[in-house]
């Protein structure tokens, strides 16, 4: 059958993706790169915030009237079933945690529902341009009163170091120049099967060739019990200098209400070893503005923390309810409100980081040409993991190259070919 699968979200949600359609080619499946092509549709939803499931529920929708047979994967599928089934039960459904049943969901005659979780027997090998995604684990420890991935991916099960190690291996070997570890919280791997994330970064780093290893967001809380090894580890040339780090909040109390187990102080710690090692490092992170019980004392203290830290990359998100979730039925906060304090924070973050961007103008830096931008030009990563737009030609993709930095935004960086 001709198959079109269709993937949103996360990265772990576009390594899913990846494997199911390797895992259809296997079977004898073609895959079509347009739904108008296809016998059957995936679609890979995801379900993180409110908006993202109203989108999700639309493309169900029209992917629905399109008369194509349509299997909808991911965490909507996992997290609410009964959403799905209550705009047609014509529809199959695919938990996240099942992937490797696609092909079984596809050759059915009817509408399967395939939503227990299966263990994981491989990882994809799908090399995308020179990127790799590998997933490390899924699901996580934690009980963010929040969060519905949760719900979805299930508690923290690690996939086989072997197997990991063994995945990048192979994508080198076949052309990838950058290897994203990804999960849910990463620097929490291993924790169910006796390793960790530095002795995983210390075998997927010894793989032969030249390349470079992004780590995925990583926990304050799963962070701190393994900080001085995995600062060791981050030294290692192939790693980027990259620290993706939400601490979600600048105040203790909120973050006692979101249910994370870690304090503004513990936060900023972790932040000060990485600098006081790798002084070079980019450090991201994720703020909810206008979770229950926020009040403007609290959003001071958030703001406070942005101004303290001056985290280089934040990613700034108003709270939204969530299907089972406890934070659901607390007290929210009015929707004006959560607005105009994601408004001030944006700004805020955007000046951190056009300061932090500025600060590379006129710097010789050995960058990895992986693609192209949305605007076409070719671009490249620097060591610390921000993207540089540069002109050039295909044959760069893949290459190190030392480029200058001649410009810069809040969000990216020109530079020329030396």
């Amino acid at each position: 059958m001709r198959v079109y699968v269709e993937s949103y979200g996360c990265a772990a949600n576009m390594a899913d993706g990846n494997l199911m359609a390797e895992l259809l080619r296997e079977a004898g499946h073609v895959i079509v790169s347009s739904p108008k092509d296809a016998d059957v549709v995936i679609l890979n939803t995801c379900t993180v915030r409110a908006e993202t499931e109203w989108r999700m529920v639309r493309r169900i929708r029209e992917l629905l009237d399109s008369g194509r047979r349509l299997i909808v994967a991911g965490c909507i599928a996992s997290a609410q079933p009964g959403l799905v089934r209550r705009i047609s039960p014509r529809i199959s459904m695919v938990s996240c945690r099942a992937v490797e049943r696609i092909v079984e969901a596809v050759e059915s005659r009817g509408p399967v529902y395939i939503l227990q979780p299966s263990p994981r027997r491989r990882l994809p090998s799908v090399v995308d341009g020179v990127k790799f995604v590998v997933p490390i684990a899924e699901g996580c420890r934690g009980y963010c009163t929040y969060c519905i991935v949760r719900v979805a991916r299930g508690p923290l099960r690690s996939y086989p170091k072997g197997l990991i190690v063994d995945a990048v291996k192979e994508a080198v070997e076949g052309g990838a120049r950058e290897i994203r570890l990804t999960a849910q919280d990463t620097a929490s791997y291993g924790l169910d099967i006796g390793v960790d994330l530095p002795e995983l970064l210390r075998d997927v780093c010894a793989v032969g060739g030249d390349f470079m290893v992004r780590v995925g967001m990583m926990n304050p809380d799963s962070a701190s019990p393994i900080l001085d090894r995995l600062i060791e580890a981050y030294q290692n040339p192939k790693v980027y200098k990259f620290l993706h780090i939400p601490v979600q909040s600048g105040d203790d109390g909120v973050l006692r209400r979101m249910g994370r187990r870690y304090t503004v102080d513990e936060f900023k710690q972790i932040v000060e070893a990485f600098r006081e090692a790798v002084p070079e490092i980019s450090i991201a992170t994720d703020i909810i503005v206008g979770f229950p019980g926020e009040d403007e004392e609290a959003f001071a203290n958030t703001r406070r923390l942005l101004e303290d830290v001056r985290p280089d990359r934040v990613h700034i998100a108003r709270y939204t309810p969530r299907p089972h979730t406890r934070a659901a039925s607390m007290p929210q906060v009015p929707e004006p409100v959560k607005k105009r304090r994601s408004r001030e924070l944006t700004k805020l973050a955007r000046e951190i980081a056009l300061e932090f961007n500025r600060g590379m103008v006129g710097r010789e830096l050995r960058c990895l040409v992986v693609g192209y931008s949305p605007r076409g030009q070719l671009e490249a990563r620097t060591p610390n993991y921000k993207p540089v737009y540069l002109e050039g030609c295909n044959q760069l993709i893949g290459g190190f190259y030392t480029l200058k930095i001649t410009e810069a935004g809040p969000h990216f960086l020109r530079g020329v070919l030396i």
